[in-house]
């Protein structure tokens, strides 16, 4: 059997000192009949070994789009990526041929999608889905990947774990299910784990088991993270930066201590007021006014100028560019000033 590994590592162009991950002004668009939907809109964002990068933002922005641009499994037509590079350890996935894509997906870059129960193929025994990668990808044969699989369901605290093997995923309840996904996603050792609303639905005390969990695998591997979230609170002690998105934007980009004492953009800063806090306690929330703009009719200029209390003519006129207002801290604002107080 091919040494896919090896395949791997011999790409054209590997670089083993570039970023682990490196997305650069992609673009995606899905042409419907009601028009083209600008999903992504010139993301930029990079990571290394190690570190956690939380994408977030609200439903319909791109954060779980640009996943699947990234993991290349766009249903294609109607997606499309018409722009911009997806670059593992330096080398464009979004140029090599679809098998040896799907080499580097599998062995460097996993998945956990949203919701374990539709990701599950629900007539195989969870056994059998995990056993498969190790016999197609590693050529292990039916024992040793049973055996490898009960390992890996321990490794994610599923209890009993021989005993439930064969056990099929409905009868798992939820939070087990996610620990069966990051099972899958790490069976092959990949260096970039992405992380799809990986809480989402689970009870709060079933989230912060799996944050946990997802925060000690990475540093015993040394992986990097992308979590993609609309849940600031999720976020707070894993995360080392936020990108912010707007619209298929990323908005805002910081450490995540800055984003959280000075947030820079308006949108920002107005997810953080929408945030329940104890020490307002009896205080009405601050909603954010208006809806997001439809992806088929983006307003000129800032596309969140129409919810924006910041606003002027000219954020009506012009969409603001990237200002680099500290190191490895970027927003799209006109205003930036203002917001900061300075």
């Amino acid at each position: 059997m091919t040494d896919i590994k090896a395949e791997v590592d011999a790409l054209p162009g590997l670089d083993p000192r570039a970023p682990l991950l490196q997305v650069a002004d992609l673009h995606v668009e899905f042409r419907t009949r009601d028009g083209v939907a600008k999903a992504v809109n010139g993301v930029n964002f990079w990571l290394h070994p190690g570190e956690t990068l939380a994408i977030l933002g609200e439903s319909g922005c791109g954060k779980s789009v640009t996943a699947q641009a990234i993991m290349g499994i766009l249903d294609t037509p109607p997606g499309h990526v018409t722009r911009g590079q997806v670059l593992y350890r330096g080398v464009d996935l979004l140029r090599l041929p679809e098998k040896k894509r799907r080499r580097v997906r599998a062995n460097r870059i996993a998945m956990i999608f949203q919701d374990a129960l539709s990701a599950l193929n629900p007539v195989y025994p969870i056994g059998f889905q995990l056993g498969e990668l190790f016999r197609k990808h590693r050529g292990m044969s039916r024992h040793d990947a049973k055996r490898r699989s009960i390992e890996l369901l321990d490794q994610v605290r599923i209890p009993a774990a021989r005993d439930r093997i064969n056990d099929y995923p409905h009868q798992f309840s939820g939070g087990m299910r996610q620990r069966v996904m990051i099972a899958m996603a790490l069976a092959l050792d990949p260096e970039v784990l992405i992380a799809d609303e990986p809480t989402t639905a689970l009870d709060v005390t079933v989230q912060a088991q799996i944050m946990s969990l997802l925060a000690e695998l990475q540093r015993q591997r040394n992986m990097g993270l992308v979590l993609i979230t609309h849940d600031m609170g999720v976020v707070a002690d894993v995360a080392d930066r936020i990108s912010v998105m707007y619209a298929g934007r990323v908005v805002e980009e910081a450490p995540v201590y800055d984003i959280y004492a000075r947030p820079a953009h308006p949108y920002t800063r107005a997810l953080l007021e929408s945030i329940p806090r104890l020490d307002r306690k009896g205080r009405q929330l601050n909603a954010i006014s208006g809806l997001p703009p439809a992806l088929t009719e983006l307003p000129p200029g800032c596309s969140f100028g129409p919810r924006c209390g910041y606003a002027r003519d000219v954020c009506r006129r012009e969409a603001p560019p990237a200002y680099q207002i500290a190191p490895h801290r970027v927003a799209s604002c006109h205003f930036i000033r203002e917001v900061l107080g300075v």
